[in-house]
């Protein structure tokens, strides 16, 4: 283990969760509506990011404009999914659904492929990747100070995306869309009693999950480019969700902060072998995890009885 950079690795892991957290957010949207786990969100990532880019440097947009309009298209390209391609499946077996949203994904990436290219992008820069923050801090080894180098779009882009996970969570909370989304998630055919527009609900919840999805891959594209490989940025975010439970937004903000400070500390050792474990430790945290509370940290644990 290298000590000495052990605090950077890990604080550099935390602030590359955010926008990952932010990709499980829109998991967890679709599914605490409908009880969906969505597999074409990756590609819902890389669509919206390529249309800000698009938009950006193809059209010659402002950026603040370039963005509003990508989250436009992608809100309506969530209300088409539900519309034309989910809402007809309705009643069908679970596992019909989710196949449909796996061909979903490779309708999406073919897509994005057949309208974009498959070259490497440069996005434009929204937060500043040059003079990081440093931050020195007592050391208690060596005596020596504790210097950490904070990159700049890394910051920024961990502060929009808690932003964009506290504002969901009080619009759940506190709003009387949110708290309807939400009563339609425990029972659809006793919040249809009540008088609630189940499949307006659906359209709803995709939309959000579409806006999200874009704001998550802008943030992610800032940083790492922009490519189709973008799409499986996703298969990060899963073990986010499951690990913090999947119909929990508090979980995910506290299943990405803790998947970040594993791999983190995974960066941090010395033993080449390790290192390249990375990509796979959040997923040995997540076996652990379940073996113990299989609903994740946050999740609900149903009882029914006969």
């Amino acid at each position: 283990m290298n000590w000495q950079l052990l605090p950077q690795f890990v604080v550099s892991g935390l602030l590359a969760a955010g926008p990952i957290a932010l990709t499980a957010l829109g998991l967890v949207l679709v599914f605490k509506s409908s009880y969906i786990f969505n597999f074409a969100h990756g590609q819902l990532l890389l669509l919206g990011a390529l249309m800000t880019w698009w938009f950006a440097v193809e059209r010659e947009l402002p950026l603040w404009l370039a963005i509003v309009l990508a989250l436009g298209f992608s809100a309506v390209l969530g209300l088409a999914i539900e519309r034309f391609t989910l809402r007809p499946m309705t009643g069908q077996p679970l596992l019909s659904i989710i196949l449909m949203t796996l061909g979903l994904s490779q309708v999406l990436q073919g897509l994005a492929l057949l309208l974009f290219g498959g070259a490497q992008r440069n996005f434009p820069q929204i937060f500043s990747a040059a003079d990081p923050y440093i931050i020195t801090l007592p050391w208690l080894m060596d005596n020596r100070p504790l210097i950490l180098i904070l990159k700049q779009n890394l910051v920024w882009s961990f502060v929009a995306a808690m932003v964009g996970v506290i504002l969901i969570s009080a619009f759940f909370r506190f709003t009387p869309i949110g708290l309807a989304m939400r009563g339609a998630s425990e029972d659809h055919e006793l919040a249809q009693s009540l008088g609630l527009r189940i499949h307006r609900i659906f359209g709803l919840s995709w939309a959000m999950a579409g806006m999200v999805a874009t704001a998550a891959g802008i943030l992610l594209a800032t940083s790492s480019g922009l490519d189709l490989s973008l799409s499986i940025v996703v298969l990060a975010a899963f073990p986010v969700v499951l690990l913090g439970g999947i119909e929990s937004i508090p979980g995910v903000i506290v299943g990405g902060l803790l998947i970040g400070f594993v791999q983190g500390v995974a960066s941090a050792f010395k033993v080449q072998w390790v290192r390249d474990m990375n990509e796979i430790v959040p997923y040995l945290v997540l076996l652990v995890v379940l073996l113990i509370r299989p609903e994740g940290l946050f999740g609900q644990k149903r009882i029914e009885r006969i």
